[in-house]
């Protein structure tokens, strides 16, 4: 059977494919190795709610994270395949928190910017309403308050907010949820 026809049981491994780009950064390995892979991931990402377009995108961004990477592989910890669609869930996860912080600012920013052209009611509902979103974050303990600006307002990761900090992942993203929650006590009437 001729090899270019993509047999699966004829083509190199994935962890072979990974360890040549790897050592020499090999063209041909991940030419294969995207052709292989790119469909299935992107079909990964459309399953786990990405549309077609972003999941196109994150496909090709996970398997140029793989080239980049290659050398932090190790099938001792896993297979290829694992590696791969858990840096693409890793993106899509990223993607989804970016989509949401910007969301949220927007929300919290629409408070702040007045038009001219709005009623007086609606300027002074506004203004009220961007009185107590400044009052409840003022509630907040000072360590909790520092990671919600640094994830609301500048847009970090939550890893970077940890490496930033010096602090674990998981105090972060605990401090994010307790201020998220006294916050949401505080304005449950607004919604």
């Amino acid at each position: 059977m001729d090899q270019s026809s993509g047999n699966a049981l004829t083509d190199p491994p994935p962890e072979l494919l990974i360890a040549r780009i790897a050592k020499s950064q090999d063209k041909t390995a991940f030419a294969a190795l995207f052709d292989a892979y790119a469909p299935r991931v992107k079909y990964f990402l459309i399953r786990n709610g990405a549309n077609s377009e972003s999941a196109e995108e994150l496909a090709q961004e996970a398997l140029l994270m793989v080239w980049r990477k290659a050398k932090y592989f190790s099938a001792e910890r896993g297979t290829a395949s694992a590696w791969i669609f858990t840096i693409a869930r890793n993106l899509r996860i990223d993607e989804a928190r970016r989509d949401k912080r910007a969301r949220l600012y927007a929300m919290v920013s629409e408070f702040d910017e007045v038009d001219p052209a709005d009623r007086p009611d609606d300027l002074v509902s506004a203004a009220e309403h961007a009185k107590r979103v400044r009052s409840a974050m003022k509630e907040l303990p000072d360590d909790q308050l520092e990671v919600v600006k640094w994830s609301f307002v500048e847009g970090a990761a939550h890893g970077e907010i940890a490496e930033r900090l010096g602090l674990p992942l998981g105090t972060v993203k605990s401090r994010l949820r307790l201020a998220m929650r006294r916050m949401r006590n505080s304005l449950e009437d607004l919604a």
